[in-house]
């Protein structure tokens, strides 16, 4: 076990099982804090524990591999499907709808239950906290169906950010692409994405949300990848597009 103090550390541990695809950082320091996590062993106290090469990491008793090289897939997400690892109530989520031969996996983010599109997936958890992070600058794109009666001004004063319910919503941009009696789909776009902004957004509009389609994330297309269907951004892409990624 490598001492927090001195000076050759390494890599944090909840960082180094976060790399190696095992779960987030913020999920990996809930592992630490609930006992399960062993350093050579050695039960692991402090998230702030570091890890050097030749240490030996349990989880539960089982030993972990080293963290293997980078990867991102886009997946396309059916409407229906939650985004977590396991539910309590049983519905169905996209990691049981995965292909067998793909590793273990996080998502970048979240997209609700009824929402569907473009989901990244990656098997490295710290790459998936940064870019879901509203400083990367990423902009996220959605086509959006609503029901109701438009008002072009209140979607142009949305770029200003909006206030539902006390939650500070940042600028979002929202542009009608067309309409059919009280239907219109509406191309919309922001950087920060909270729990299921958009939906509350346009409630305060006076509008239902009836579809909600991720186009886009960041330089990552949705393109004509089938519902369901999973494919890994190439790595000369994924090195292009994130420099500091990639081992």
């Amino acid at each position: 076990m490598t001492n927090p103090e001195s000076g050759e550390r390494g890599e944090r541990i909840a960082k180094y099982l976060a790399r190696a695809g095992v779960a987030s950082r913020r999920d990996a320091e809930r592992m630490i804090e609930s006992g399960r996590v062993a350093l050579n062993g050695t039960k692991v106290l402090h998230p702030a524990t570091f890890v050097a090469a030749g240490d030996i990491i349990l989880i539960d008793g089982n030993p972990i591999g080293e963290p293997s090289r980078t990867r991102l897939w886009r997946y396309h997400k059916r409407a229906g499907l939650l985004t977590t690892h396991r539910d309590p109530e049983g519905r169905p989520t996209i990691f049981e709808r995965m292909p067998p031969e793909l590793p273990r996996v996080v998502s970048v983010g979240r997209l609700d239950l009824n929402s569907e599109g473009l989901l990244l997936l990656t098997n490295d958890g710290a790459l998936a906290r940064q870019l879901e992070l509203p400083t990367t600058g990423w902009l996220r794109r959605y086509r959006v169906r609503v029901h109701g009666t438009v008002d072009p001004a209140r979607l142009a004063a949305l770029k200003g950010g909006i206030v539902v319910d006390g939650v500070r919503y940042g600028p979002i941009s929202a542009e009608i692409d067309s309409t059919k009696g009280s239907n219109s789909w509406l191309a919309v776009g922001l950087n920060e994405g909270k729990n299921r902004e958009i939906r509350k957004v346009m409630a305060a509009l006076g509008l239902e949300t009836t579809r909600l389609i991720r186009i886009a994330y960041g330089p990552f297309q949705l393109g004509n990848l089938p519902r369901g269907a999973v494919a890994e951004v190439n790595p000369k892409v994924l090195r292009e597009q994130l420099p500091k990624v990639g081992r």
